[in-house]
């Protein structure tokens, strides 16, 4: 069971990324994290954002919902969205491999969101969308 948690809802347009950033920073904040761990939540979340936005919508309008939960000093994220859903996880997840060129995109959403927190995973239907949950724990508060 969770000790608190969120959830916020929004229109899957590039300018509520920040928004989506800014929002989850501050629900994060009452585990009194470094910079650091705050930073790594926020570029996280912008990732994800990013992928269900670019990838999940293609252009089309859709909705991101985010979620998170705090239990003891660990937050669970979610991200998800009702879009085009991604047909191969394992080759989505490869650094480097990206769906849209056209876009110049790095291919590095899934590798970034790995690298700043403790654990990513990603469960995706093709045309029912997407759900990324990361998790990360942060030092004790005791």
């Amino acid at each position: 069971m969770w000790d608190n948690r969120m959830k916020v809802e929004f229109v899957s347009k590039s300018q509520n990324e920040s928004f989506a950033r800014v929002a989850v920073a501050a629900f994060v904040s009452q585990l009194d994290p470094t910079m650091e761990e705050l930073t790594d939540i926020k570029t996280a979340v912008s990732e994800a954002v990013t992928n269900a936005i670019i990838h999940g919508y293609d252009g089309v309008e859709g909705m991101v919902r985010i979620e998170a939960y705090i239990c003891d000093d660990e937050v669970t994220v979610i991200v998800c969205d009702e879009g085009v859903g991604i047909s191969d996880i394992e080759k989505a997840m490869q650094p480097l491999y990206t769906s849209r060129p056209d876009l110049e995109r790095s291919g590095m959403g899934f590798t970034v969101m790995e690298t700043f927190m403790d654990s990513l995973e990603v469960e995706s239907q093709k045309g029912k969308g997407t759900k990324v949950i990361m998790k990360k724990k942060f030092k004790s508060l005791s």
